[in-house]
Parts: C-alpha cells; structure tokens; sequence
C-alpha cells in the first residue's frame, strides 16, 4: 500500500475504467455466508468474499481464566484472529505475530461494542476467527463472519456489525480492494460499521488521501456495509429455517 511500484506488465485499472478482476469502482466481491457450520462451537460461520475464506468460531460465555483477567461487571470479549500457514502465496510462518495480534485486538474492541457484556459477569466470550484462504481484506472478512457466529451462538447483541473497505486505486476510489490492488494501490480503509445506528467501530487508513477522498471512500464502504449486513441477517434466516413434513418452510 501507498503506491508501491507495479511490476511490468500489470494494470490496475483499464481505459474504461473496470479494475484488474473486471468490477466498476463501486462493486463488491462475490459474498457468501453460512451460519452455524461447526457443530462442536457454541456458535460459527463461514464467509467467502472473493477469494478470501473466513471461518469464525464462538465459544462461551464460560468462566475467564486466568482468574486474575476477570471483570466483576462484565464479560470479556477475547478475539483470535490467525492466518493460516497456506492461506497466503508464500507460506506463512505459523503462530501469532505482531499484525494478527493487533487485528485481535481491533476486532474484539469491535465486537465488545455490541455484545451486551453486562449480562455475563466474570465471564469470557471467546471467537476465533481463522482464515483459511486470503486475498485482501481479511480483517473486514473477519470481523463480519465473527458477528454472525455470535449471533449463532445466541449471544445478545445490539445489532450485527458489517464491515469492508474502500480505498485509492489508480488515481479513483473503489470499493473492495483484491490483493493486487491491496498491494500496489495508494490507501485503504478498512470499516467497521453498524448500518441501523450508523456507528462505527473499526476505522483504519493506510496510505494518503485527501479529505475529500476520505469523505467519499467512507461513505462507499459505508453503503457497502448495508449490502453486506443483508447477506449477514439472511444467513442467520436460512440457518433456523427448516422444511417440515409437507415440504413447506417453518421456522423453528
């Protein structure tokens, strides 16, 4: 990011105007989401955006440990974000390293806003995010498969939280940056919104842009979080919606 040199032969944006995968500025990645995809979590979700691969997992509330982490007013929302060793073209060397503990820590922050932490006293709610294959933007992928799981889970929440992000390609803001643009673009800006109230809570920005530029690449990430937060709640439908004996739909 920030206007790294392309290699020979690349072209972000064409003549007219379609980025390197074909979309306008404004167009999302394909989006699929599934809820309640592992059996042995409390809750989970599985998230395909692009070429990204998310699995989250929610495991609690159950009691902190260590002891001494434990708030007497309220529980702890505690994320583990990791990429795995295959995720990436060049292997990634396994384990937590600085980026995966700072992306943890911006998602949990993210989540805690939402989860009503009071109900649950001394308690941790622990979501585990893996991504399993990634081409940019996985801390968006993240953070939007890892509130669907909590809400599979059953875990009162405020709302859902949606996230994307938006950024400076070639001179024009778009929307969804992919790995090619994700490296060789000007700026990036990851959100994290929650479309009903209209509050954020995860905003980054790497690289330069100019207030205008900023204004604009938030409002499209923003927008985009609304498309995204219909994927979300729809995913949550189809994971209690369930065929009866005549073949009809109930809910149950």
């Amino acid at each position: 990011m920030g206007g790294t040199p392309l290699p020979d032969g690349i072209k972000l944006m064409d003549e007219q105007g379609r980025r390197i995968d074909g979309r306008l500025p404004g167009e999302l990645r394909p989006l699929k989401i599934e809820a309640g995809v592992l059996r042995r979590a409390d809750g989970s979700a599985y998230l395909e955006m692009g070429h990204n691969k998310v699995m989250a997992a929610v495991y609690g509330p159950r009691e902190c440990h260590p002891r001494h982490m434990q708030d007497p007013t309220r529980a702890l929302v505690q994320c583990h974000y990791n990429m795995a060793s295959f995720s990436v073209d060049d292997r990634k060397r396994p384990g937590p390293d600085r980026r995966s503990q700072e992306i943890s820590k911006i998602i949990s922050e993210a989540l805690t806003h939402v989860v009503f932490t009071e109900y649950f006293p001394r308690t941790s709610i622990d979501v585990y995010i893996e991504v399993l294959q990634a081409n940019a933007g996985t801390r968006c992928a993240g953070l939007t498969a890892a509130s669907v799981a909590l809400a599979d889970a059953g875990i009162p929440m405020r709302d859902l939280v949606a996230s994307c992000a938006a950024g400076k390609v070639a001179n024009t803001m778009v929307l969804d940056l992919g790995k090619e643009e994700d490296n060789f673009g000007q700026a990036d800006i990851p959100l994290g919104y929650i479309p009903r109230t209209e509050e954020v809570v995860l905003l980054q920005m790497d690289g330069d842009l100019t207030a205008d530029e900023f204004r604009t690449g938030l409002g499209m990430a923003a927008d985009a979080c609304k498309k995204i937060y219909d994927v979300q709640r729809d995913a949550l439908r189809r994971r209690y919606v369930v065929a009866d004996d005549g073949g009809s739909e109930g809910v149950k």
